[in-house]
């Protein structure tokens, strides 16, 4: 069961609201709904949850906005919720720092099975080494903290637990479907474009690391890995 964790639902169509929301209070959590943007975002300031499931057409604010302002004061995992299939929205979406996102309709088994690896931190075996450091970098799992070049750098969980994961592994070349099993944690759903908005988002936060001595390189045609020289 998973009495301690709240889940925010934001879903402008009531019925899919409470659809989801009896899905989740099924499997042990707690739940709140909202219906606008502008209220969600407000009640979130208020009371944190630990996982916000956010749909993008919502009166107010819509979950663009929603998502960067939650981003300016917060990691809690985000997964954006569309009936839009397009790359454009799913790229948007997590640029903005989303952890998923998942297309509607759904089905209520991926749904759970998507919210469980997203809250799923640090509890993979591959991550069971606290802290790694580098020259210029150290990173630490326990704190959700990355240190680059002597600053704290802002990092959402996914981005951190995917640098770690490349970190702990140097020189090894990961697939991009590998790497969503391992850092999202299950047989992911979406599509790889994912781990490559996400190494995208990780390089530009670790500017010339490879004056450093490492960077995470791009293998042409097949993944990932972080290069140590």
């Amino acid at each position: 069961m998973n009495v301690n964790q709240q889940i925010m639902v934001v879903d402008d169509d009531k019925n899919i609201a409470e659809l989801i929301r009896l899905y989740l209070e099924k499997e042990g959590y707690q739940v709140s709904c909202y219906h606008r943007g502008d209220e969600a975002l407000e009640a979130f300031k208020r009371n944190p949850p630990a996982l916000l499931l956010l749909d993008i057409m919502l009166p107010g604010l819509d979950g663009w906005q929603v998502c960067r302002a939650v981003r300016q004061i917060s990691a809690i995992p985000i997964i954006m919720l569309s009936a839009k299939d397009e790359t454009f929205d799913k790229v948007l979406g997590l640029e903005l720092g989303a952890d998923d996102y998942i297309t509607k309709p759904f089905d209520s088994k991926e749904l759970i099975a998507r919210i469980k690896a997203v809250l799923r931190r640090g509890t993979s075996a591959d991550l069971e080494e606290e802290s790694l450091s580098y020259p210029g970098l150290s990173l630490s799992m326990e704190k959700y903290e990355v240190v680059y070049q002597g600053k704290q750098i802002d990092m959402p969980p996914k981005e951190l637990e995917l640098l770690f994961f490349l970190a702990s592994h140097q020189n090894h070349v990961f697939t991009r479907e590998q790497l969503l099993e391992k850092v999202w944690g299950f047989d992911y759903f979406g599509d790889s474009r994912t781990v490559d908005v996400h190494v995208k988002r990780i390089r530009e936060k670790l500017v010339d690391s490879e004056k450093l001595g490492w960077q995470i390189k791009t293998v042409w045609s097949v993944g990932y890995k972080f290069e140590v020289v």
